[in-house]
């Protein structure tokens, strides 16, 4: 049996990081969480993921710059920026990310881009 695939979530709503779990968990993948840049850094460390999901809006470090920190330590690793915010879009720092997604109910999007990098 193949090994699961670990998404690294990182997200300081409580609400999010539930649903975003509870939906890949179902779709097979173990997902470890991590609610602000600092945590997520330590966990990429310890115990590298498959893929990051990454919010842009956290207290402390923001995802623009855990996002650079990460691509410095493993430039192959696939991040998805999710963002409630569209703004983001134009910021160069988040070009170093696979795909930016903007927040929503549904969840078929951010899905599509976990399997197109995972699968």
């Amino acid at each position: 049996m193949e090994a699961k695939k670990k998404i690294l979530l990182v997200d300081d709503e409580d609400g999010i990081q539930l649903l975003y779990r509870e939906e890949f968990e179902d779709e097979g993948f173990m997902v470890d969480s991590a609610m602000n840049g600092e945590q997520a850094l330590e966990k990429f460390k310890a115990d590298p993921p498959d893929l990051v999901i990454l919010d842009i809006n956290m207290p402390g470090m923001n995802g623009i710059e855990v996002l650079r920190q990460m691509k410095e330590m493993n430039a192959e690793l696939p991040v998805i920026l999710s963002s409630a915010y569209q703004e983001y879009k134009e910021d160069f720092g988040t070009w170093a990310s696979e795909e930016y997604i903007v927040k929503s109910a549904n969840m078929d999007e951010l899905k599509a881009a976990v399997h197109k990098y995972l699968d």
